[in-house]
């Protein structure tokens, strides 16, 4: 007879509204416009959701330079520097930009804090998708970049009276807490953004987490490795106690030996992932344990973003 193991399921969990409406846009794209459609970057960072939609004629490229001029291209749901866009209009391309709206209030904040005379700060991880589109939106110089609290004490602003701060929407909570807590420290003028820019997906997400930390012996977060929300649960789970956590694409990544002898494992998948993903791995403990299922609610999500009008038009 299988040992018997309880699997604490997290929730919220998986898509959260920007992603589901980015992969609707590449899916209604293709339907309006045939294969094959153009993709700047993954749409989201998740292997499964972009094998699924080169399969329906979408083509991943990194750079606009990949597209031809005569078949449309979307923007991926990360957001994208502003000269991208103007590049697709020089050249007359049909071009959807998937940024996830919640992206978009953040670049819109970065414009006005420029307006207001004011230099920008923003906390995210050098290098992400996300962090480069928003970067992006302002001329170079303009955005100072802070990875950790320990980072505020190197940047030097123009004027360290006019400074304001924007975040990553994906980063941990609490640790962006620390660094916002070390900048006005050292720069107690600094504006912050009117509502909080980590958005409310990864808030939700890690919150769930925290709150199954104390029954389980280990964690499994269904994500892709470049996914930035992803990789923070794992790290809000350690941080909460969690003794064991590992992040996982899917079942077949999962360490049975590292999970040794637990008897209550916490899954729970990031805001790219599927939810097709979860239950592959629930199916893979089911084969080996006597699996009773415990589901972990924080909060409830009902929020959703419509698709560019140039694509309900067409549907």
């Amino acid at each position: 007879m299988p040992p018997p193991l309880t699997l604490y399921l997290a929730a919220p969990r998986g898509f959260c509204a920007g992603v589901d409406r980015a992969i609707k846009i590449v899916e209604m794209a293709i339907e309006k416009w045939g294969a094959p459609v153009y993709v700047r970057h993954e749409i989201v960072h998740n292997k499964f959701v972009v094998d699924g939609l080169r399969a329906k004629g979408a083509v991943f490229v990194e750079e606009l330079d990949d597209c031809p001029d005569d078949r449309p291209v979307i923007f991926s749901a990360h957001g994208v520097p502003k000269a991208v866009p103007a590049e697709a209009a020089r050249r007359e391309m049909v071009y959807v930009d998937a940024t996830c709206p919640l992206v978009s209030k953040v670049h819109i904040e970065a414009e006005r804090h420029h307006q207001n005379g004011l230099q920008m700060v923003m906390i995210g991880h050098a290098g992400h998708p996300e962090t480069l589109g928003t970067m992006g939106q302002l001329q170079e110089g303009e955005v100072l970049l802070v990875e950790t609290v320990a980072d505020v004490a190197n940047i030097a602003p123009r004027d360290p009276g006019k400074l304001a701060f924007i975040t990553q929407t994906t980063l941990s909570v609490d640790d962006t807490a620390d660094i916002v807590a070390a900048l006005k420290a050292r720069f107690p003028a600094i504006v912050g953004p009117h509502k909080e820019d980590i958005c409310y997906a990864t808030t939700n997400r890690q919150e769930a987490v925290k709150a199954i930390a104390p029954k389980i012996d280990a964690l499994l977060v269904i994500g892709a490795p470049n996914s930035s929300n992803s990789k923070r649960l794992v790290e809000v789970g350690r941080a909460a106690g969690c003794g064991y956590a590992q992040l996982v694409q899917r079942a077949t990544d999962i360490d049975w030996r590292a999970l040794g002898a637990a008897t209550a494992v916490g899954v729970t998948a990031g805001a790219s992932a599927p939810e097709v993903l979860v239950n592959e791995v629930i199916d893979a403990f089911r084969a080996r344990f006597d699996v009773t299922l415990e589901r972990v609610e924080t909060a409830r999500e009902n929020v959703e973003f419509k698709v560019p009008r140039v694509l309900r038009e067409s549907a």
